[in-house]
């Protein structure tokens, strides 16, 4: 099992997708986050980290802050046809993060889509620091 599996898991909701993400830290909760969609959309391992894309968001609190991010991920996945690799969080509080994301573009060719994540939802979204570290909560339409 790969270190970012580790780092979130499934749980059951019908006709959507839940998952929770863990991180030590807020950033590596976000990075962990961010990885896991890509992981849940395709075989990670198969994207390289040739182009990077900024991008930077805000929220009214935590949670806004957690969806707004994973929406922008989504965004760059189904808008732009851009398979993250890697991600670095350059700043990031309650109200505002920014990013840098090393991957490339969806090649048909190359990245099999194992499943459509078509968007991410407030509905129980949380997210909440622990004894262990961040945990963040989601529930994508797919």
């Amino acid at each position: 099992m790969s270190m970012i599996n580790r780092r979130f898991r499934l749980f059951d909701h019908t006709a959507d997708l839940g998952v929770e993400f863990f991180g030590p830290t807020r950033e590596e909760l976000y990075v962990c986050a961010a990885l896991a969609v890509v992981a849940l959309i395709t075989h990670a391992d198969c994207v390289s980290p040739d182009q990077e894309k900024h991008f930077s968001v805000e929220g009214a609190d935590e949670t806004d802050l957690f969806v707004n991010f994973l929406r922008e991920v989504l965004y760059l996945i189904n808008g732009e046809r851009f398979l993250p690799k890697t991600v670095a969080i350059n700043a990031c509080d309650a109200y505002r993060l920014t990013a840098i994301l090393h991957g490339e573009h969806i090649n048909t060719q190359k990245h099999l889509i194992n499943k459509e994540i078509k968007a991410v939802t407030y509905h129980k979204a949380a997210v909440e620091k622990t004894e262990q570290g961040w945990k963040g909560r989601i529930i994508f339409d797919v």
